[in-house]
């Protein structure tokens, strides 16, 4: 297989590098406030830096559910991973505790990169179907999906920026770039 047949693919691997180290900048920085501190509401979507930590856990799960169901078993993707609160939505608390929740991250960005690298090089350029969270059926391009999982978490991870910034903490270079 030539370089261009797995740039798609490739893309993502490095996406979920990304998201990973981010991640890890954001939640070492977020262990520096008080637990009053990150619940307090800031004004973002979900209210404050622990809400918006807990729709990305949310939204990951769920997109990740979506993926594990088009036809391809991915080893990383398990039901206990993946495992939702009953009626779970987008403002539903995964974890209270913020060292839970930080653990359920850790797991769920492991299990990110062990998917991508799973993934057959074609799986971009299948069409997923799937219902959307207000029971719609959806079919598109899987490439649209997994760009959107991926940017849906810079969006709201921007916002946690924004919420530790007003703290007066720097989570310091986040750009994508810094990683090349």
């Amino acid at each position: 297989m030539n370089r261009m047949d797995t740039a798609f693919v490739d893309n993502y691997r490095f996406l979920a590098r990304y998201n990973r180290w981010f991640n890890q900048r954001l939640y070492a920085v977020c262990a520096d406030l008080s637990d009053a501190q990150r619940t307090r509401d800031g004004g973002a979507f979900f209210g404050s830096i622990h809400g918006t930590l807990n729709h990305l856990v949310w939204g990951d799960l769920m997109w990740l559910g979506r993926f594990a169901r088009q036809g391809v078993t991915f080893e990383a993707l398990t039901p206990a991973l993946l495992a939702l609160p009953e009626g779970a939505s987008h403002g539903t608390v995964m974890a209270q505790d913020f060292d839970a929740l930080r653990q359920r991250r850790d797991a769920i960005d492991a299990a990110i990169e062990a998917w991508v690298t799973q993934m057959p090089d074609d799986f971009p350029l299948r069409t997923m179907r799937y219902s959307n969270t207000k029971g719609v059926q959806r079919e598109h391009p899987m490439w649209q999906a997994m760009t959107h999982f991926f940017n849906h978490q810079a969006h709201h991870r921007g916002q946690v920026t924004t919420l530790l910034s007003q703290a007066g903490l720097d989570v310091g270079v986040t750009d994508l770039i810094a990683l090349v």
